[in-house]
């Protein structure tokens, strides 16, 4: 029934997006526990290589929110473009995130994939406070500041003896998309998984050009 509801509320783009998810052998893999916000987590004997999908959106066009919520929360606006592009893999199109949560209840929302137990835990206290998990399809600076201090919130948690071989920032991605308790464990030297080293990687792969985005 759900996937009839789905295909009957999506409009042509939205199919089209999940068409090309299907055809591509991959859909949208499995989100993690809620407590971290991105959707791109994937079991441990895969690798973690998402490949874009059609639309023509693109990270570096928000850079100005990037490099301003950034600022707000104190994180490196690098480290959240290349989140974003890191993220960039699915469709981006309001209709088509709405369509395929309906196929999948626990899929994330946004530019910044953020799932909502997540993102309700870091509006708490912030001016954003008011706004919902399902607004962050429809404002894409919306999903940029939530991100952003997601991300504070995680480099809270860093702790000051680190005796791992990750930077601070490094950490940060890692806790982006696997949670606080897998941060902490990497930065008391702990081997991350491989997906999540793969995530690592993708990030390092995209600070090139995350800083000249940045950068303007």
């Amino acid at each position: 029934m759900g996937v009839r509801l789905g295909l009957r509320v999506a409009g042509p783009a939205a199919l089209a997006a999940l068409a090309a998810l299907a055809l591509a052998g991959c859909g949208l893999p499995s989100a993690g526990p809620h407590e971290t916000p991105s959707s791109a987590k994937v079991t441990d004997d895969h690798s973690w290589n998402p490949q874009p999908i059609g639309g023509d959106y693109d990270p570096a066009d928000y850079a100005a929110e990037v490099r301003e919520h950034a600022a707000e929360a104190d994180v490196n606006p690098v480290l959240l473009m290349a989140i974003l592009y890191n993220e960039s893999y699915k469709p981006h199109d309001p209709e088509a995130e709405r369509a395929w949560q309906l196929l999948d209840p626990d899929a994330s929302f946004g530019i910044a994939n953020m799932h909502k137990a997540a993102f309700d835990d870091t509006k708490r206290g912030r001016d954003f406070e008011g706004r919902q998990w399902e607004e962050l399809p429809d404002d894409r600076e919306l999903a940029v500041q939530a991100a952003a201090w997601y991300l504070h919130d995680l480099a809270g948690q860093l702790p000051e003896d680190a005796a791992g071989e990750y930077s601070g920032d490094q950490l940060l991605a890692a806790g982006y998309n696997a949670g606080p308790g897998s941060m902490a464990a990497y930065a008391g030297g702990a081997e991350p998984s491989a997906s999540v080293a793969a995530y690592m990687a993708k990030i390092e792969a995209n600070w090139e050009k995350s800083e000249k985005a940045i950068e303007g």
